[in-house]
Order: C-alpha cells, then sequence, then structure tokens
C-alpha cells in the first residue's frame, strides 16, 4: 500500500513562490503568479482564513488581492503589514481583518471541509481579484508605499525580512547589495555591497547583527555595513576537496527555555549540478560566537528553503524537487519527511 497523501488544504490558481503566517488572526497568506508574461495565469496574494473543523485544519478564501502585472516572490509580515518582492522592487501592503455578528448561515457554512469560498462574492469579483466578503467578517487590503530594492542588468529583489521590532527591514538580490529601509515610509537608511552575486537569503538579529549568504560561497556576519567575521561550515563538519558548496537559506531561532538564548541555522547545498548528487548539510551555529556547534546531512535533494518554528524547537526544510522534513533543532535529527509535494517548495511555514 502507497503512502497516503495528505488532505488538500488550499490550490492556488497561479504557482505559489511565498507563504505567510499570522497566528494572531489565523490567517494564511500565499502569493505568487505568472509575471508579466500573458499566458493568462493570474498575480496575486491570497488571504486565508484557517480554522479547526471537526479535528481538522480547514482555509477558507477571504480575500484575493490582484498584483496586476507583478508576481509576488518573497514575502515578510510585520504585524498587518506585508513586505512584498515583486519583480526589483518592494511593495508594502496594509491587511485589516473586521469582524462582523456571527451568524447561522456561517454556522451551517462551518460543517464544510476544505477550502471554501466565503460568501459575499460575485463570480465577476472573484474573476477579477475582488475583495470578498465573508459573513463572519472581511478583510481589505491597502497599498502603502513601494521602492525599487535592486538594480543592475537584472535585477531581482529574491529575499526581505522585518527587523525584531518592525521599524527596519532589510532587502537583499541579484545585485549583491542589502539595503535597509524604514518601516512604513520606504526611506533607505543604509546600503552596502554584500556579496558578488546574487545574495540567496539574510537574516537580522534581535541585536542588530545581520547575516547574509550569497551565491559567492559566502556566509557573512555584519553590523550595519561592518563585515564582522565569515562564516565557516567545514570547521565540525566533512571536508571536501572537489565539491564546492554554498550557503541556501540562514535564519534565527530561540533557544527552548532560554529566553535570552540564540541560534543560527544554515543550509549548504552543492554549488553545481552534479550526476550523483552528493548531500546538503544543516548546520546549528552559536548566535553570539557564530562559531558551529554542530553539522548533519540532510538528503540529496537540493534544499531550496528553511523555516524555523516560532518557539525554536523544530527545523523545516523544502526541496527543489517538493519534499519537506522536519528536524529537531537542538539535535539536527530528522522526525517527519513527506515527499507528496510534485512542485518546486519555495515557500515553508513552522
Amino acid at each position: 500500500m502507497g503512502r497516503r497523501r495528505p488532505p488538500e488544504l488550499y490550490r492556488a490558481p497561479f504557482p505559489l513562490y511565498a507563504l505567510q503566517v499570522d497566528p494572531s488572526a489565523g490567517l494564511l497568506i500565499a502569493a505568487g503568479g505568472g509575471g508579466a508574461a500573458k499566458t493568462g495565469i493570474k498575480n496575486g496574494v491570497h488571504f486565508l482564513q484557517l480554522e479547526q473543523i471537526n479535528g481538522r485544519l480547514s482555509a477558507s478564501l477571504l480575500h484575493s488581492h490582484d498584483t496586476e502585472t507583478r508576481a509576488t516572490m518573497n514575502l515578510a509580515l510585520a504585524g498587518d503589514i506585508l513586505a512584498a518582492g515583486q519583480d526589483a522592487q518592494c511593495q508594502l501592503l496594509r491587511f485589516r481583518v473586521h469582524k462582523q455578528k456571527d451568524n447561522k448561515a456561517e454556522k451551517a457554512g462551518s460543517k464544510e471541509q476544505g477550502l471554501r469560498q466565503r460568501k459575499g462574492a460575485t463570480p465577476a469579483e472573484k474573476k477579477s481579484g475582488a475583495e470578498t466578503h465573508p459573513e463572519g467578517g472581511e478583510l481589505k487590503v491597502e497599498n502603502l508605499q513601494a521602492v525599487q530594492t535592486n538594480f543592475g542588468s537584472d535585477p531581482l529583489q529574491k529575499v526581505v525580512c522585518f527587523n525584531h521590532d518592525n521599524t527596519l527591514l532589510a532587502t537583499g538580490g541579484t545585485d549583491g547589495f542589502v539595503r535597509i529601509w524604514k518601516v512604513p515610509s520606504l526611506e533607505k537608511v543604509l546600503e552596502f555591497k554584500a556579496h558578488e552575486g546574487d545574495i540567496e537569503d539574510l537574516a537580522l538579529g534581535p541585536d542588530g547583527k545581520l547575516v547574509t549568504v550569497g551565491w559567492d560561497l559566502k556566509a557573512s556576519v555584519w553590523q550595519k555595513d561592518q563585515l564582522l567575521m565569515q562564516l565557516h561550515w567545514q570547521e565540525n563538519g566533512p571536508t571536501f576537496s572537489n565539491t564546492p558548496y554554498r550557503y541556501q537559506a540562514c535564519r534565527f531561532g530561540q533557544v527552548p527555555d532560554q529566553p535570552s538564548g540564540l541560534r543560527l541555522f544554515t543550509v549548504q547545498i552543492p554549488h553545481k549540478r552534479l550526476r550523483q548528487p552528493p548531500p546538503c548539510y544543516l548546520t546549528a551555529w552559536d548566535g553570539s560566537s557564530f562559531l558551529p556547534l554542530r553539522t548533519k546531512p540532510c538528503g540529496n535533494e537540493v534544499i531550496s528553503c528553511l523555516s524555523v518554528s516560532e518557539s525554536g524547537t523544530f527545523l523545516g526544510l523544502g526541496t527543489v524537487t517538493g519534499s519537506v522534513a522536519i528536524y529537531i533543532a537542538f539535535s539536527l535529527q530528522g522526525v517527519f519527511l513527506c515527499g507528496c509535494c510534485s512542485c518546486y517548495v519555495s515557500g515553508l511555514l513552522l
């Protein structure tokens, strides 16, 4: 008997590139699209209400926000503000859920399983990506500021993240520059060259330190625009003479039961695709000294994204083939593997 597929929670009408969860509002935010090409594939950001119904998770579409010709490739969430990377720019969106009084129709509808389109939107509104009005509440999205964050011959913003108090956001992309912006004005406060080539990922720590990883095989720790150190993951790990590795992702995470404790996690993948691919690696670092604590192999499928649970207990890895794996953050021991997805995993949530 084959492995049973988990129930489908949501199927987007466009390629999915980014996901975020707002636990306070119980929202799943999904974004993507077909870009500027005239393929008929829409570009948008979907807001879905997550609920537990009869012991199973259900998702209801609250609002479909049309992003016109721009596909959202990366997202960061700060309260009710979304930072959306769209081509070479960052667009700030503010969303607000307005609760309405409960009624019998909503209670009757709550018995349905899976994705449910909330009542109140006509077929024409649904087709155009217009706002939907659920009987239990409605969600409105407002476009705030937008700014170009990446430059060069083929500009593309690849990553965005907020600082610990959501007053600043950092962006990186194909030109190798890190740029820091005020929120919500998007006034630029800092710009510096961090990598030769693409910035693959970046992470802002609560102490103001910034970690960047790039296509040039380097992982760097910065205090503002001053380079503090380079990371060397193989100090406590394997050595290779003929297989160069690069850093694909970096994330900070709390240390469980240590309120002031901090860990950094990075993923290393082979720089070139090989017919017999060597394993990818997952490394945990001390969040203060940035010395490697432990490194473990995490399979031969190329890792595309990394996520850390809010408690710092679990790590999630997504691969280019669509599989998802969960690891214990302390030991880097794998506890769960799901290979049910058939597409590239570009956003991962814990």
